[in-house]
């Protein structure tokens, strides 16, 4: 597993020498990976392009931040990365065929990438028919679990049961209007909250709404739900439509700071899109934000900042994708081999005491424990982080009663 005193120095960007002699290559990989003597390839995938450009550069960005801090620290097992960086372009078939061609024809020995589970899922057969390594950054539905996959975001329970518990206690809300893009992860992820809401804890759910990525036009369920009243607004629309999402919530006069709204979708990195004073009062339930106050964030924040651009913000996805590089390297040198199988076989245990959210750990089912944490959108683009679990959520990616 990767040091404390090594991981603390990578996290600060200080350059520092590796301990010992890269292992030769044929000991290290035995399946005919992009590996030499001095490097090893990996792969970058995510959209650049696109509606789901908005979400995704922020990715990009912590990963490129993690491989370079890796190798200014000496590499893995020796090796220097280097990248190979594709555009998904926010369309779910490039993402499946630019994968083929990282696995097939460059050989990366992993691979950072992916946001929304519609892509995941179109990868996936991909990565499990030519045994890659994924690292998927994302917040998801839950209901899945691959050799060939690493989760580094949270899963159903960790984020959708545990917001709408925490609403339903501090606001005393009994009714939601439930709003999603229409693909995949909003609706299996309202799916489970109207499970939750209705079956589970008696309550109402007065409707349940959803638009094509990249849709612009909110005014009309916009004036259903403020006939309706809901007492929760439970949003997960994501890309490049949150911006036209809250700019007409607001311009309809609907004040955040008294009809409570919950999102699982909006991120430091979309508000940015949307500018805060839109959808300032509204909460959001992840497992990190750029505020948070901690030795590692702070570290975290300050190199990203020096990388992208003191402007720059950090969301949850994308501190969830700065993770990945970091397990990876854990990983293989807890393996002693790139191999997959031996990579996959190793992962579980695998921990990170220097994550910016604190702490992690991949369980056996490939997915992070981790904290569950509610912050409150703030004028300025930030959250204020005023819940958070005392201990680390087991994750459970096929709970009981929700499939």
């Amino acid at each position: 597993m990767l040091g404390q005193t090594a991981a603390a120095g990578a996290v600060m960007g200080s350059p520092l020498s590796a301990l010992a002699a890269a292992p030769a290559t044929a000991s290290v990989n035995t399946t005919g990976l992009a590996i030499t003597d001095s490097t090893v390839k990996v792969g970058i995938l995510h959209s650049i392009t696109g509606t789901m450009s908005i979400s995704e550069t922020g990715s990009v960005e912590a990963e490129k931040l993690a491989i370079s801090q890796i190798n200014d620290m000496g590499g893995v097992l020796g090796r220097k990365i280097e990248f190979i960086q594709e555009d998904g372009a926010s369309d779910w078939p490039t993402f499946a065929e630019k994968a083929r061609k990282l696995l097939v024809r460059d050989k990366v020995a992993s691979v950072f990438g992916c946001w929304t589970s519609a892509s995941r899922k179109a990868v996936l057969p991909v990565f499990e028919q030519y045994n890659g390594m994924l690292y998927y950054p994302t917040f998801y539905e839950g209901l899945e679990q691959s050799k060939n996959v690493i989760y580094t975001g949270q899963e159903a329970t960790q984020q959708i049961i545990a917001g709408i518990d925490w609403v339903i206690k501090e606001k005393g809300a009994k009714s939601f209007y439930l709003l999603g893009s229409d693909y995949i992860w909003p609706r299996t992820s309202n799916k489970i909250a109207r499970k939750h809401i209705v079956d589970i804890k008696g309550l109402k759910v007065l409707g349940e709404e959803y638009f094509p990525l990249g849709s612009t036009q909110f005014n009309s369920v916009i004036n259903k739900m403020k006939l309706r009243k809901p007492d929760v607004i439970y949003a997960i629309i994501v890309g490049g439509s949150n911006v036209a999402f809250y700019k007409q919530l607001k311009a309809a006069g609907v004040d955040l700071t008294k009809q409570t709204l919950m999102t699982i979708s909006v991120t430091e990195d979309e508000i940015l899109g949307i500018g805060g004073e839109n959808i300032a009062g509204a909460y959001a339930c992840m497992k990190y934000f750029q505020s948070l106050d901690n030795p590692n964030n702070k570290a975290f924040v300050d190199a990203f900042k020096k990388m992208w651009g003191a402007d720059s913000v950090i969301g949850d996805v994308t501190q969830a994708a700065y993770l990945g590089p970091w397990l990876w390297k854990a990983t293989v040198e807890k393996a002693g081999s790139f191999d997959i199988d031996k990579v996959a076989a190793a992962s579980p245990g695998v921990e990170f005491k220097e994550a910016p959210e604190g702490y992690v750990r991949i369980h056996e089912n490939h997915h992070l424990w981790s904290k569950t944490r509610v912050g409150l959108a703030k004028a300025d683009g930030q959250y204020d982080v005023i819940y958070e679990t005392a201990e680390l959520v087991e994750p459970d990616p096929f709970p009981k009663g929700y499939q």
